[in-house]
């Protein structure tokens, strides 16, 4: 399965993209960031059906620390593909800057 990020420029009838969409601070204390969320969205593309897929994908995301946010069913007729969206995110605790 091919697995790219941002776009993919192959010929694969079925593959991944991935990209980070936003890091924000989550927490703050004393004046600094002290958990910060990496939000990422996952796109499946198929020609075909991506159930397995969508549920393998959320498996190791889960397994990974990430938390679902949202998925979306999409169908792009210009490409003639099917376009599973998929969002989550994880926050992770960040060290204390040296004062």
């Amino acid at each position: 399965m091919p697995v790219s990020f941002q776009t993919y420029s192959g010929k694969a009838d079925t593959y991944i993209t991935f990209f980070t969409y936003l890091d924000k601070a989550e927490q703050h204390a004393d004046d600094r960031e002290v958990a910060t969320g990496h939000y990422v969205q996952i796109d499946i593309w198929s020609k075909g059906d991506y159930t397995v897929l969508v549920q393998e994908v959320q498996r190791q995301m889960e397994e990974a620390g990430f938390q679902k946010i949202s998925f979306t069913d999409l169908y792009e007729k210009d490409l003639k593909i099917y376009h599973k969206v998929m969002r989550y995110v994880k926050v992770k605790e960040t060290s204390l800057w040296p004062k």
